[in-house]
This record gives C-alpha cells, structure tokens and sequence, in this order.
C-alpha cells in the first residue's frame, strides 16, 4: 500500500491551551449512535490542528451560537446559521481534553475538544502550555 502525505497532514495535534486558529475546514454528518446531525470544525493554525465536533441539539445550541457570535456571525433567534460561513474564520479556542464513556465499549475515552471560543483579535497570540 502506497499512501500519499498531503502538505499540511504531517502537523501535530495543538497541545492543550488558547490558541488562535482558522477553521480550515467543515464536514456535516450524523452520529453513529443516534443519528443526531452534527458538523466538524478542523481548527488549525502554525503550531498544528485539532477537530471538534458540533452536534445540533438543544443542549449543543449555546456552544453552537457562541462559536458563530466568536467569528464574528450574529446568531439571532429564528435566523438559520449555514456552517459554511464558518470556513477560514479566526477564533481563539482552548484546547482541552474530555473523558466518556464510549457507549458501544462501555470503556472510558478520552478526546482533545476546542472550547471556550474568544474573538480571535482578543488573544492575539497562542498561549499553549509548551514543553520544558
């Protein structure tokens, strides 16, 4: 089997931390356990990437819209949001690990997640805990 390395796809996961991303790229499905929609968001920037998912349920819409209103796209009662819009917008995430249960394995997971959205001009530098 020959597999073939694109540019970018050698770069590492972000370490945990705030970090100043663009969102390079989006992919909408269904989970594989419930069938709820969701969207993935591929947060990168110099220092590596990190993919999150977004799941468009009444418990996952605060997280939802405050991804929109960080990029800078208001998210107003009754309006549609299109992911799309989300494609090379800049945010500041934090980047932190978050442990389940895996409901096929019953065994514990553990996943890095983007979180804590802040306009990106707000942290205009990553801030990832670096290795001494």
């Amino acid at each position: 089997m020959k597999i073939k390395v694109e540019e970018g796809q050698g770069k590492p996961y972000l370490e945990n931390g705030r970090h100043v991303v663009e969102i390079t790229e989006i992919e909408e499905g269904t989970s594989e356990n419930k069938g709820i929609p969701f969207f993935s968001c591929r947060f990168e920037n110099e220092e590596g990437f990190i993919h999150s998912r977004f799941y468009n349920t009444e418990p996952g819409m605060p997280i939802l819209i405050d991804l929109f209103k960080n990029v800078g796209i208001k998210a107003e009662e009754g309006k549609e949001l299109n992911t799309q819009e989300l494609l090379n917008k800049k945010v500041s995430i934090l980047v932190e690990e978050r442990t389940y249960n895996d409901p096929n394995t019953g065994q514990e997971k553990t996943i890095k997640q983007a979180s804590n959205f802040q306009p990106a001009e707000k942290a205009s530098t990553s801030n990832a805990t670096k290795k001494k």
